[in-house]
């Protein structure tokens, strides 16, 4: 079974203690969906089925919210992986419009329903910057502004000086988006799982799925110890596993690295400079920032193809290293604030930088949400919506653009 994290993460530090008590699944079990995969997406999913009335069985294999949810830096963003100017030359404007209005609505779908549920999650509303360092990236950067102005999606250009003022940065120029928001994601995800069962849905950790038989009826699960029939079954496991090996080659599987700063002093902070804005620059890969709620900088980024083994943690050594001198080169206050935590989480990209959600004419009863790239809280919680609508018989246009059937 593949490991979706290395090293400890953040997020459960802060949570303290064990993780909460999912009990295995054991015996025969009816359901009118069963969901494979316990992170953001899955228990999504369970909350918003349950919620509906619906008989939902989610299994995870590990612990739930402990795998790649874990492993994230929790930046809701309205903007995917790939700039709007590239969507606009793959698909046209009028999809790619689509495909930014549908994030945005995404994220604050999740942000009015962890408020909805009074999940303490940190849940944090601000803007991010996407900022360019050197001027012919910059020069690019305001043509994607344009675009995107364009095609009504607002932004506002920071010139050098503003950029500077606003996070401490020495660099070309910046988009400023409104509407985005920061979260604990593992705290996001066991609020929603303990929503999904006090709507009704059975969440079981520990949990390996070993086989799925699908009919024209419904699709049985088997486990070591238990087996659920359902109607329809969701794979909500982020990647193509080893079971639908026929779909592994629409993606890329990466990792991806995170760094923590200490608690940093007033003083510190002040240096650095960093306002209340996320970060993430026009570097491919790109870094990603953002400040913790106890006053640490997460930094993130230097994607690189997945490592298996005793090369997967030799690799987040060296990543973790390179991170802090990309750091203190972006920051030099923090050249003597050492990383306290170093982390990685494994990911799945496409070449268009969307994910597949939704059926595969070859997996009869089926619904996938794989693929999220650098977005995995948006994404999966876009997911969630967009397989609830199918399930209930009202999927929608937009629908298509994020399915298997999509030219990429």
């Amino acid at each position: 079974m593949i490991r979706l994290r290395t090293g400890p993460s953040f997020w459960l530090r802060q949570h303290g203690g064990r993780a909460p008590v999912f009990a295995p699944l054991r015996g025969h079990h009816d359901a009118d969906v069963a969901i494979v995969g316990g992170g953001i997406t899955g228990v999504a999913c369970a909350y918003q089925l349950a919620e509906r009335g619906a008989r939902v069985v989610l299994l995870e294999a590990r612990h739930i919210g402990r795998g790649s949810t874990a492993a994230s830096t929790a930046l809701l963003m309205q903007e995917p992986d790939v700039d709007f100017t590239d969507l606009a030359d793959r698909y046209g404007t009028a999809a790619a419009r689509e495909i930014w209005r549908v994030s945005r609505r995404s994220v604050r779908a999740l942000v009015d329903t962890l408020r909805r549920l009074q999940i303490p999650a940190s849940l944090h509303t601000l803007p991010s910057v996407y900022f360019a360092r050197a001027p012919a990236e910059a020069r690019a950067l305001r043509h994607e502004l344009t675009v995107r102005r364009r095609s009504g999606i607002p932004g506002r250009w920071l010139s050098s000086s503003v950029l500077k003022d606003l996070t401490g940065i020495d660099a070309a120029a910046a988009i400023l988006t409104q509407g985005n928001a920061q979260v604990d994601p593992y705290r996001a995800c066991l609020g929603l799982a303990h929503a999904a069962q006090r709507s009704g849905a059975r969440l079981h950790a520990h949990s390996h799925v070993e086989q799925l038989h699908a009919s024209s009826t419904g699709v049985e699960v088997e486990l070591a110890r238990g087996r659920v029939r359902a109607s329809h079954v969701i794979i909500a496991t982020g990647y193509a596993t080893p079971a639908f090996l026929p779909l592994a080659g629409r993606f890329r599987m990466l990792n991806t690295y995170v760094i923590a700063t200490p608690r940093l002093s007033r003083d510190v902070s002040r240096e650095v400079g960093l306002g209340d804005v996320m970060l993430w620059d026009t570097e491919r890969p790109y870094h990603y920032a953002r400040w913790t709620p106890d006053g640490r900088l997460l930094f993130g980024g230097r994607d690189r193809p997945a490592k298996k083994g005793p090369a997967r943690l030799a690799a987040l050594r060296s990543e973790a290293t390179a991170l802090s001198a990309d750091l203190v080169d972006l920051y030099p206050a923090l050249r003597e604030q050492a990383p306290e935590y170093i982390w990685e989480g494994l990911f799945a990209t496409t070449p268009d930088g969307l994910p597949y959600i939704g059926p595969h004419r070859r997996y009869p009863r089926h619904l996938f949400a794989l693929g999220y790239g650098g977005n995995g809280m948006t994404f999966g919680f876009m997911a969630a919506q967009i397989l609830v609508r199918r399930l209930n018989g009202k999927p929608t246009k937009m629908d298509e653009l994020f399915g298997f059937t999509r030219r990429v």
